[in-house]
């Protein structure tokens, strides 16, 4: 079983930054690939970026090339999404996940899931 806890959500102004946690507990932090997903308002989820066990390889969505960064730091059992120039349309709950499988990231699944964090940006 594993725990994903996010945080760092909130209200930002469009052209802010907000940067995104996620703790993880309950198993081998290091060899899963993490992501990032986010649901906008009356919209499906959509996969935002992954990045591999090691931290070496990343791979963005179209939305979130040049403007988002994924990292994590496996001593802390923790993912970041930095997000910068921040858009109304990224406003969406932000989803921590993580899998075995980057595949399975890419396809829009996981093996497990956070409660999720809302970003609102304001116009």
């Amino acid at each position: 079983q594993v725990q994903l806890a996010e945080s760092g959500g909130g209200l930002a102004q469009a052209g802010g930054s907000l940067r995104l946690s996620c703790a993880a507990s309950g198993r081998t932090f290091s060899s899963d690939v993490m992501g990032w997903f986010r649901q906008p308002p009356g919209k499906e989820r959509q996969f935002a970026a992954s990045i591999s066990a090691s931290g070496l390889a990343t791979f963005y969505s179209d939305f979130a090339k040049g403007r988002f960064t994924i990292s994590r730091d496996n001593a802390k059992n923790t993912v970041y999404l930095q997000m910068n120039v921040l858009k109304p349309e990224d406003t969406a709950v932000y989803y921590c996940a993580a899998a075995r499988d980057y595949l399975k990231l890419r396809r829009g699944s996981a093996d497990y899931w956070g409660q999720g964090t809302q970003v609102t940006i304001s116009s």
